[in-house]
């Protein structure tokens, strides 16, 4: 089974794939993906490199993170796989991966940005929001309804 290994710092300037590969040159077996701007075409400062196997990546790891490329020190450790949603050539590495889950967002100011836009918001939109079909997080629903509670009594 074939490992990913994610490669760090390396200068943002145009890298070329063979210049990497040939670093690697001792190792047996790899393939280099080294990612790029797609505007400017210089590298992002990563790239991915394959190895046969978890041993060869331990081995690869070791030998080549902190080793110097065009005067960077490289970053070396075992990439994460990829979900679905992330984009393409984004470094995602086990040091820096964020796993906390991502908030809801609640789009209760739709009628807001049309209005931005110069254009006027649609009556179907707030005929949804006289019916109610907008639902609150139901992290916060509990608390939303107590918020409204106490608004509805001081107003009393």
């Amino acid at each position: 089974m074939s490992i990913r290994l994610y490669v760090g710092n390396l200068p943002k300037e145009e890298i070329d794939r063979e210049a990497l590969a040939t670093m690697f040159a001792e190792s047996e077996q790899i393939t280099t993906k080294v990612i790029k701007d797609r505007k400017t075409g210089k590298c992002r400062g990563f790239a991915f490199v394959t190895v046969e196997s978890d041993e060869a990546a331990d081995q690869f790891i070791e030998k080549y993170n902190g080793q110097s490329f065009m005067d960077n020190p490289l970053k070396i450790e075992k990439a994460l796989p990829r979900s679905k949603g992330d984009e393409e050539g984004a470094p995602v590495a086990e040091g820096n991966a964020n796993n906390a889950p991502k908030p809801k967002v609640n789009n209760a100011n739709a009628s807001n940005n049309t209005k931005r836009s110069g254009k006027k918001s649609s009556s179907s939109s707030s005929s949804q929001k006289q019916q109610g079909s907008i639902q609150p997080d139901p992290r916060w629903a509990d608390e939303l309804a107590k918020l409204k509670e106490m608004l509805a009594s001081a107003n009393n």
